[in-house]
């Protein structure tokens, strides 16, 4: 078994399969027991986020016959005694899906509820507040087409009497007394609840309300807050009142469609604005999907619209989430689900998986614009591909879909199936589809190598880098119930129960119910027939093989390189925590690899120059390096090369002679680089900014932006800033400057004619630096003098305001505007800021990147509270 660098306990036991995630955003969620557990793998020890799982009241679905209940259909929950709630499923949206630009999380329970959750970005807690409850969407939509029963007459429910919205731990009289013979069913007797009626006139409206079902256009996620405190709100109910009558098949069957066992998202879909050109709710026109399956064997699906823009001040930024429709997967429970995306950008559709009980596996497509219309209950938008599986005697318990990017044509499906008293619990695609990780209930996680058309199994990686020391964790498991790998699929995370008969039931058994475990993978074998490499043969170190070394080279290159697409957000905290590792003992092997990278990166081939000379070479091609490659060049110059070196001391450039870091030769080449890429990068920021003003301010039509697009504000600090860089700057920015100038006039009305204060005090400060500025504040009681520095904004150099900011958790630099999007998919140094400018489009998105770092922004949280680690 391979060797784990980093665990931690949970105090709750897993259940069920698929019971870790790992997030986009570099959060790890646990299902235990009651509680989903939220942790950050770069700080496992620290701070925790939580979401506790309510008990629920059962839907009002109806009554039954006492003599009924004990039929077939009605015996799994008339004897159903478990009312402890317990998760049974989660699954993490892609990034950008939250408010804050995180990840949204869903949570299915044993009840059958699925609701969503966001992070708690600007609520100080460490429970995780609940978006929307899907379950309580989709019991409104099938209430409305009366569960899609089309033999039934509205005439079923008493005319004139309201309909109990509930179900209270005693009936009512009056309830009683009109169905003698009938009993209602209900999981929690012993819990009160709220009672809200509705009143149906007659039958002709109540036809009329069942012919227009819910959710043809959206909602969002305030209406749905609103819905379920009306929802909740204590009602006196009054004379006769009595649910509707139903037979036993047809509450067993509603029952199944109220609930769901599993949940899936889909990666976001961007759809051309040609065919998506109204956003509904000032959404966007991306989306992800979310998949959930349920009893009945069909799959409701849902569009959550991305967000049209992004706040850390608040929590009204709306979610907009609309119901497509039921599509009917399997004639028995689904179990698992998963999805992929497959096509191009100009026509994206999405591939779903589904397994069921009965064992079949099938495989459905839906295309992009298919999705943009709810399509009621009979497709919801999807189509059957292909029938994997046909219906055997043993059950699906995890599936994993992936479609690796070298070979868009094809689409790899693992199937995780029982086997006696064992199942498969976890399956997860790494590697670019090259390998597979599986876990199981016998307490393994092998590794498995794509081969031609063949799985061979190949051995974890047991040489761990930096290993830590886990000593007070137990190390005797019964079970393993989930893998996750990392956003850089360098890391593997897996949940395993822990046997509680080895532990003290007075101390460790109460705290110590299952660990998670991280393993390095990043020396993964990924082909059975490769030959050794020599590079490494004689350098074999700290118990690394040769080929190991090649490996682990092989695969930080690779990732590096990966990193350069857009598409994909820059979360490298894998791939920095192993390099740092290697760095601790190795650092020359460090070196090399980096060598490597940079020389095919930046010069365009690897020619054999040492570290010095490849340093000294790079800034000469800035001009035609990409702005991606230029932030993951930051990224490594700060995260690994100068971890030693206070971010703070960096950007303002102080102290750095003393430093110890600083002193070896090579580090200060490395400073010197970091320096030339970061002023790279302010240029095109500060040239960008300046000929959208010029083009701007000579079209009349222009106007101000509203949320989630992008103005240039800072002008007069962009001047100023060229003028003290005078020697440096290209001759471009100075030509833009002058003409801004030459508009002097019209900006006088606008915050370039203002000048600014200090926010303690209101005295004027100057501008001496585009990182901090400095007041000295004078008492007027005593006469004293107190000096403060204040930040200015890394997007537009202004004096950052006393609000809340954005906070980049690499260079440590506070943002209160974002910049455009245009900044991040510059292929190099443009030759005319003006032309660039003028072929954008008026309105231009603001993305929320550190325009040095181009990782995600977030909100800087107290020590005490869970914060995302990008790096």
């Amino acid at each position: 078994m391979a060797s784990r660098f980093q665990a931690v306990a949970l105090v709750a036991s897993p259940s069920y399969p698929n019971s870790i995630a790992w997030s986009d955003d570099n959060f790890i969620a646990v299902a235990s027991a009651h509680l989903v557990t939220i942790l950050n793998p770069a700080v496992p020890y620290g701070p925790r986020g939580l979401i506790r799982v309510p008990t629920c009241e059962p839907y009002p679905i109806g009554c039954v016959n006492r003599e009924d209940l004990f039929t077939n259909c009605m015996l799994p929950a008339a004897l159903s005694r478990d009312r402890r709630p317990c998760v049974r499923s989660i699954s993490w949206s892609p990034i950008g899906m939250a408010p804050n630009y995180g990840c949204l999380l869903a949570v299915c329970t044993v009840e059958g509820r699925v609701k969503i959750y966001r992070p708690p970005f600007c609520d100080f807690s460490a429970e995780w507040v609940e978006v929307v409850d899907i379950s309580d969407r989709l019991y409104d939509y099938l209430a409305k087409i009366n569960f899609g029963e089309l033999d039934n007459t509205p005439s079923e429910f008493s005319h004139g009497h309201p309909i109990i919205q509930g179900c209270a731990d005693e009936r009512p009289k009056s309830c009683a007394n009109d169905l003698p013979n009938s009993g209602t069913l209900k999981q929690y007797k012993r819990r009160k609840v709220n009672v809200t009626t509705y009143k149906i006139k007659d039958s002709e409206t109540f036809q009329t309300q069942l012919s227009n079902p819910i959710n043809r256009g959206s909602t969002t996620a305030g209406s749905d807050q609103k819905n379920k405190i009306d929802r909740r709100r204590t009602t006196k109910v009054l004379g006769n009142c009595t649910l509707p009558l139903i037979t036993a098949e047809k509450y067993a069957s509603r029952c199944a469609m109220l609930s769901s066992l599993v949940i899936a998202w889909s990666p976001v879909l961007w759809l051309p604005s040609k065919i998506c050109s109204a956003p509904e709710n000032d959404s966007s026109n991306g989306f992800s999907i979310l998949a959930v399956g349920g009893k009945s064997g069909k799959i409701s699906v849902w569009r959550i619209n991305v967000p049209q823009y992004y706040s850390i001040e608040h929590s009204r930024v709306p979610t907009t989430v609309t119901f497509i429709g039921l599509l009917q997967a399997h004639n028995s429970w689904v179990t698992t689900i998963s999805l992929a995306l497959l096509g191009s950008k100009s026509n994206p559709q999405v591939l779903l998986a589904s397994g069921s009980s009965d064992g079949s596996v099938r495989i459905w497509i839906g295309k992009g614009e298919e999705l943009l219309e709810p399509s009621g209950a009979n497709n919801a938008a999807f189509s059957l591909l292909k029938e994997v599986v046909s219906v055997n005697c043993i059950p699906i318990s995890v599936l994993s879909l992936a479609v690796p990017v070298q070979t868009m044509h094809k689409m790899l499906l693992a199937v995780g199936k029982g086997s006696g008293s064992f199942e498969v619990t976890g399956l997860a695609w790494a590697f670019d589809g090259c390998c597979l990780y599986s876990c199981g209930q016998e307490n393994y996680v092998r590794a498995w190598v794509l081969h031609g058309s063949a799985l061979c199994e190949v051995s974890i990686p047991s040489n761990t880098p930096g290993l830590r020391s886990s000593n007070d964790l137990p190390n005797v498991f019964v079970s393993c119930l989930g893998v996750a790998v990392s956003p850089g699929n360098i890391a593997l995370a897996m949940v395993r129960n822990v046997d509680g008969d080895s532990l003290d039931p007075m101390y460790e058994g109460r705290l110590q119910k299952a660990v998670v475990e991280f393993l390095w993978i990043g020396g993964q074998q990924k082909d059975i027939l490769s030959p050794s490499s020599s590079d490494f043969t004689s350098e074999a170190f700290l118990g690394f093989s040769a080929n190991e070394l090649n490996y682990w080279e092989s695969d930080i290159l690779w990732y590096l390189t990966k990193y350069e697409n857009l598409e994909n957000p820059l979360v490298v905290w894998d791939i920095v925590a192993a390099l740092l590792a290697f760095k601790q003992s190795a650092p020359k092997y460090v070196d090399r690899i980096l060598v490597k990278w940079l020389s095919v990166t930046f010069l365009g081939s690897y020619t054999g120059l040492s570290i010095g000379e490849v340093l000294a070479c790079i800034p000469e091609n800035f001009s035609k390096i990409t702005s991606r490659q230029l932030h993951l060049l930051n990224i490594i110059c700060r995260r690994v090369m100068l971890s030693d070196v206070e971010a703070e001391e960096i950007n303002c450039k102080v102290n750095l002679g003393g430093s110890a870091a600083a002193k070896a030769e090579h580090l200060t080449l490395w400073l010197e680089l970091l320096f030339s890429s970061e002023q790279e990068l302010r240029e095109r920021l500060v040239g960008f900014s300046l000929a959208t003003l010029i083009n701007r301010l000579s079209d009349s039509t222009t106007t101000f932006s509203r949320p989630g697009f992008w103005y240039p504000v800072g002008v007069k600090q962009m001047e100023l800033w060229i003028a003290l860089n005078h020697d440096r700057v290209r001759d471009q920015l100075k030509v833009l400057a002058s003409e801004v100038r030459k508009h002097e006039r019209r900006l006088q009305s606008s915050e370039y004619g203002v000048e600014e204060q200090c926010i303690y005090c209101s005295e004027p400060v100057t501008f001496d630096s585009p990182e901090v500025t400095h007041c000295h504040c004078s008492n007027n009681t005593d006469e004293t003098v107190q000096i403060y520095q204040m930040a200015r904004c890394a997007v537009s150099m202004q004096v950052c305001p006393a609000i809340p900011l954005w906070f980049c958790k690499c260079c440590c630099r506070r943002a209160s505007k974002l910049p455009p999007e245009t900044l991040f998919t510059l292929p190099g140094y443009p030759l005319d800021f003006k032309s660039l400018t003028k072929s954008s489009v008026k309105e231009i998105p603001t993305k929320p990147f550190c325009p040095f770092c181009g990782i995600p922004l977030q909100r800087l949280q107290p020590d005490f509270l869970l914060s995302p680690s990008p790096v």
